[in-house]
């Protein structure tokens, strides 16, 4: 009996990994870590969120323990760096950025979230809200460590990582759009993975 013939270059389940993949990205297994700076390292217990702006009726602020008394939940991503590794099902905790900006009165249009190190990015409100965007600092049950953003990251999973901020200390609502530290250097504005926007003119 004849055997059925069968491809080199057949691989399973690869196209279900694949259709998960934006164009131009390769799968990693491993977390790599990438900074334009210094790892910052903020104690506990002087580690703030604020939401400022001048569209608020009144600034907020959160010290560490309040902001863990905040509704919190587990998300589980796929995430997606302009270097081009990818990484699927990552899993993290955190507080919805809905959650956040429920408890400010504001006229806003845009986001631009900073952080220690003196870097920052924008986003446009309607990309941050309906559970797109999250405050996180717990990855894979554990909490989060300096390198990768800890103790507090911003987690924007359908933008490339580069929109995922870390070390984030608050967010200015603006209703003019600004651009971030890297959408200042070239990087593009919006950095949709799916529409690959790397660079500006992509």
């Amino acid at each position: 009996m004849s055997q059925p013939m069968v491809s080199r270059g057949f691989r399973g389940r690869q196209r279900s990994v694949e259709a998960n993949l934006p164009p131009g990205q390769y799968l990693t297994n491993d977390f790599p870590v990438l900074s334009a700076g210094p790892t910052p390292r903020t104690q506990l217990a002087k580690w703030d969120f604020t939401i400022v702006g001048t569209t608020l009726v009144q600034p907020k602020r959160w010290t560490w323990d309040e902001f863990q008394a905040l509704p919190r939940v587990t998300i589980q991503a796929d995430i997606h760096c302009v270097t081009r590794w990818s990484k699927l099902g990552t899993r993290w905790e955190g507080v919805a950025l809905d959650t956040l900006l429920a408890r400010v009165q504001h006229q806003a249009r845009f986001v631009i979230a900073y952080c220690d190190g003196g870097y920052s990015t924008n986003l446009p409100l309607n990309e941050v809200l309906g559970g797109k965007a999250w405050v996180v600092d717990s990855y894979e049950g554990a909490p989060l460590a300096p390198e990768h953003g800890g103790p507090a990251r911003l987690l924007v999973p359908h933008r490339y990582f580069w929109k995922s901020t870390k070390w984030v200390r608050g967010l200015e609502l603006s209703v003019d759009d600004r651009p971030g530290f890297w959408e200042s250097l070239g990087y593009h504005n919006d950095g949709d993975p799916w529409r690959e926007q790397r660079y500006q003119g992509d």
